[in-house]
């Protein structure tokens, strides 16, 4: 598996992929992944968004979106992952790209969105260091139109990148 920025020429990759990602967890991409426009915007250079790529095949995403205003020190991090190689470590190598997008963005903290009961999603996260900061009751209107409640997790960019440091993980990455 190679994780890298996106191209221009990952388009078509790109579009299988999220042709692939069930309708409920493309709420997490935050952008309407359909417009062609979303997508050519996403292939060109710029902020932090990567795939994860495996046979030529895009298997994830990452992005680390700035937030605006009183925020703008807060990235939030956005990960999906292909359904057919979830557990295979792909959310994991690319929520640590994030850590290293976070700092060469001059971030200082990192949240993430999750659904609260995705108990795997969480764990990976906690495992990175992030913790629990808010549950928000009811907040996600699932496919079937269950409502869900969504937990947001935070990280300290300095803390994780120290943490981080100590172990090699940014030589690994």
């Amino acid at each position: 598996m190679d994780i890298r920025p996106l191209q221009p020429g990952d388009r078509e990759a790109l579009e299988r992929f999220i042709g692939r990602v069930p309708e409920g967890d493309r709420t997490f991409f935050k952008e309407d992944v359909e417009a062609p426009e979303v997508i050519d915007a996403w292939t060109q250079p710029g902020p932090a968004r990567a795939v994860a790529v495996a046979d030529g095949e895009v298997v994830g995403y990452v992005a680390v979106v700035r937030l605006h205003g009183w925020s703008d020190h807060v990235g939030e991090v956005r990960v999906i992952g292909d359904p057919g190689h979830r557990g295979r470590g792909v959310g994991r190598a690319l929520a640590r790209l994030a850590v290293l997008e976070a700092v060469a963005l001059d971030l200082r903290k990192m949240v993430v969105e999750v659904v609260a009961d995705q108990a795997a999603t969480v764990a990976m996260f906690r495992a990175l260091g992030f913790d629990p900061e808010a549950l928000l009751t009811d907040h996600v209107r699932d496919q079937s139109g269950a409502l869900r409640d969504l937990m947001i997790l935070a990280q300290s960019v300095d803390a994780q990148w120290s943490t981080m440091s100590v172990v090699g993980i940014p030589d690994e990455l």
